[in-house]
């Protein structure tokens, strides 16, 4: 009895090994989101579509949307952060979904378990996961190997769930974008990265002051220069604030120092003075500019003076990551339909 025990187990074995290779290949409409680049015109418009028609039917309306009911999401946050955790945490409960929160406490990618099993044994237990991690490698090699959707919560190289918050409201400020000119001005930054992935695809012109030394990768001002090209639109590189704000409809920063950047911020603070925004960049600026800023925000970035004028858009555009991570869960996950007439783009 017990060779024949034997013999069916390691048959049993065989097969589940067999198995195991199938099982951790990405299912049909599988669809990820490590960056902006990998999405159409037409899918990041869907995108915010989605996204405005959830905030107007759930908000406005105080409509009961279930979207989600029975799915969870893993939130892997190696970086903290209050509009990311928030956003995620209440968006996917409020379309009846799980959210299950995970620090550098509770798991430690790539030390006590590698990046591929943790990829592996999170596709069993959920439907999705958010990661907020340093290095954007993490996020490729989780995947690499997850059969379920991964979403870029932050990496060192792009944050797109910022930017789908940051046209979807400008997308309702000014009625369109298409035309729009953004300014950004401070550091060479993966939020820039984003915007310089998705701007043209919207038919919006960038305008970057970077000080010297603190430019965009090469790569991605490549990148961004053949998506201008291919859509039409203007994308206009300088160190100086004053001449990238001159003409603009929207102007942008982010913090000088990131975290992991601590140790640079004595020098970091020295070589971005005049990036200021002040009521004097804006002076350059079209009549109707606006301000944003993804926050959190220090002084020496953004005076009061504009953080706390009419002009700012920054805690709309905070409350935009909650309506944006909605859409996008939404739509990597369900065949979901707006209900609402298609966005003015």
């Amino acid at each position: 009895m017990f060779p024949r025990l034997l013999s069916v187990n390691t048959n049993v074995f065989k097969c589940l090994q067999s198995f195991q290779n199938f099982y951790f290949i990405k299912q049909p409409g599988c669809r990820s989101c490590l960056t902006l680049k990998d999405f159409s015109s037409d899918e990041i418009k869907r995108l915010l579509w989605v996204s405005g028609d959830l905030k107007h039917r759930i908000k406005h309306e105080k409509q009961y949307l279930p979207l989600l009911q029975g799915k969870s999401v893993a939130m892997i946050f190696e970086k903290r952060s209050t509009r990311t955790r928030m956003s995620t945490e209440t968006g996917f409960a409020l379309l009846g979904g799980h959210p299950c929160f995970l620090t550098s406490q509770d798991i430690h990618l790539g030390v006590n378990e590698s990046c591929t099993d943790t990829a592996r044994v999170l596709s069993g237990l959920c439907d999705i996961v958010l990661a907020r991690v340093y290095s954007h490698s993490t996020l490729e090699e989780l995947e690499k190997e997850a059969s379920i959707p991964i979403i870029n919560g932050l990496s060192d190289l792009y944050h797109p769930i910022q930017i789908l918050a940051d046209f979807l409201t400008l997308q309702e400020r000014y009625g369109s974008l298409t035309g729009l000119t953004v300014s950004w001005i401070g550091d060479g930054n993966n939020v820039l990265h984003s915007f310089m992935m998705t701007a043209a695809k919207l038919g919006v012109h960038l305008r970057i002051a970077t000080p010297k030394g603190y430019e965009p990768e090469q790569s991605i001002i490549h990148e961004a220069q053949k998506l201008s090209k291919q859509h039409g639109t203007q994308l206009v590189l300088t160190s100086d604030p004053m001449e990238a704000a001159h003409g603009s409809n929207v102007l942008v920063t982010d913090t000088w120092v990131s975290m992991g950047q601590e140790d640079e911020k004595k020098k970091r603070l020295k070589d971005f003075r005049g990036y200021q925004i002040t009521m004097q960049t804006g002076s350059m600026a079209k009549p109707d500019w606006t301000f944003l800023h993804c926050l959190p925000r220090k002084m020496e970035e953004v005076d009061d003076h504009v953080f706390y004028s009419s002009r700012s858009l920054v805690f709309p555009e905070a409350e935009n990551r909650k309506w944006t991570i909605m859409g996008l869960m939404v739509s990597v996950l369900t065949d979901y339909a707006p209900q609402t007439p298609l966005m003015k783009f």
